[in-house]
């Protein structure tokens, strides 16, 4: 535990310090987009919403925010330019314990005061944190709070009402919650120390380390984002009717491999007997080649060669599987959900026909996506060219992806 100075207590300092809590997993909102923080609500994520907001404020100085360990490009791409005004910290497993983290984060930058908030509250406003900051004592804390309307019940074990519960002085709890800073630390610290980790909020753990904690009003439009339908109906809030515009994105691909002298043919994840086969530093696969290029170019993220150059001989004789699940993988990480792809191979022979199941199976599983989703394709070139002369096998893809967010004006 640690010990507080006469000075630290005070609350003497420059601007108020920020901790944003941002590393939870979101369950309950559905991890189909990410966890909730990084969900895009009126063309921006949340968190991204949250940030702007106590970035702008007058009062606020350093922020820190608390993220997973493995969100740290998804919160790069959501703060965007944001990114360089805050620190990002690795967070606990539980809330209590990234707060912990993040006030042991701003120690050095030793703050007088302290707001605490969630990042999935982003409609917060400026005179929400007018309040809180000014209720903030030399040693008591701020909490914002709604007295609580609804009639409660206690459940008894029998699933049947076991009670009315009376209101009357009860309050459903908001953040950001505002403490001295030395105090709130210190609070937290002896509860790690003691191993009390069951704290739902940090007014709580002031309660139980004797810091009063004042309520002030809250806001009824400080709500925090926990179920699919709140995220829904944050966009359409921030939306304000207007026409949606969906960033829908297609990528196309194009490459062509010679024949050599060979015994099989390696088409879209697939290998065929043939008497020839296609040279290439890697297996050549030139149906998933294309689509690596495909799929890449739907986010800007450059072609096959620039992720896996030939010169590079760890990729000598390697399956193209791994290109395909790679640039798959980019694209999700940038939030991207796969709608389709399509492929055409373009040759003489061998027969493509026979192995389209097995292709398509394939290519299921390296994108992760149904297989009504996936068409491939094969034509000849008319006994024309290259391909018609059967010197070669070239492929055309082309991958249309959705992405969070709508097209910008």
């Amino acid at each position: 535990m640690m010990d507080v100075s006469e000075d630290q207590a005070s609350g003497r300092g420059g601007k108020v310090a920020v901790l944003i809590v941002a590393a939870g997993r979101g369950a309950r909102a559905g991890q189909a987009n990410g966890p909730k923080q990084y969900q895009h609500i009126g063309g921006l994520a949340v968190i991204a919403h949250t940030l702007e907001i106590f970035l702008a404020h007058p009062q606020t100085g350093e922020v820190v925010v608390a993220i997973h360990a493995d969100d740290r490009d998804l919160f790069r791409q959501a703060a965007g330019a944001n990114v360089e005004r805050v620190t990002a910290i690795d967070g606990g497993a539980t809330r209590q314990a990234s707060v912990r983290l993040g006030l042991l984060a701003l120690r050095s930058q030793a703050p007088g005061q302290v707001l605490i908030h969630d990042a999935v509250r982003p409609f917060v406003d400026a005179e929400l944190i007018d309040r809180t900051i000014a209720a903030i004592g030399e040693r008591e804390g701020a909490l914002p709070a709604l007295p609580v309307a609804d009639t409660l019940k206690r459940e008894a074990a029998s699933g049947l009402v076991g009670e009315t519960v009376p209101r009357d002085g009860l309050h459903a709890a908001q953040t950001p919650q505002g403490f001295p800073f030395w105090p709130i630390l210190a609070a937290h610290e002896k509860a790690h120390h003691l191993g009390k980790m069951d704290f739902t909020d940090d007014a709580s753990i002031a309660e139980w380390a004797d810091i009063p904690v004042r309520i002030v009003p809250g806001s009824p439009d400080n709500v925090k984002l926990t179920w699919a339908r709140d995220i829904a109906m944050a966009h359409e809030r921030l939306s304000g009717g207007r026409t949606q515009f969906p960033d829908i994105r297609t990528g196309n691909g194009y490459d062509v491999h010679a024949f050599e002298p060979g015994d099989h043919v390696t088409l879209c994840g697939v290998a065929i007997p043939h008497d020839k086969r296609l040279s290439g530093h890697s297996d050549a696969d030139v149906g998933l080649h294309a689509l690596t290029d495909a799929l890449l170019a739907t986010c800007g993220s450059g072609d096959i060669g620039s992720h896996f150059p030939p010169s590079d001989p760890q990729w000598k004789g390697a399956a193209s599987r791994i290109f395909v699940e790679h640039a798959a993988r980019i694209v999700r990480d940038r939030g991207g959900r796969i709608a389709n792809a399509d492929i055409t191979l373009i040759c003489e022979a061998p027969r493509v026909g026979p192995h389209r199941e097995a292709m398509t199976a394939a290519l299921s599983q390296m994108l992760a996506i149904s297989p009504d989703r996936i068409s491939i394709k094969a034509t000849t070139n008319e006994k024309l060219g290259f391909v018609g002369r059967e010197e070669g096998i070239a492929a055309i893809a082309t991958a249309s992806v959705v992405f969070p967010g709508e097209v910008p004006e």
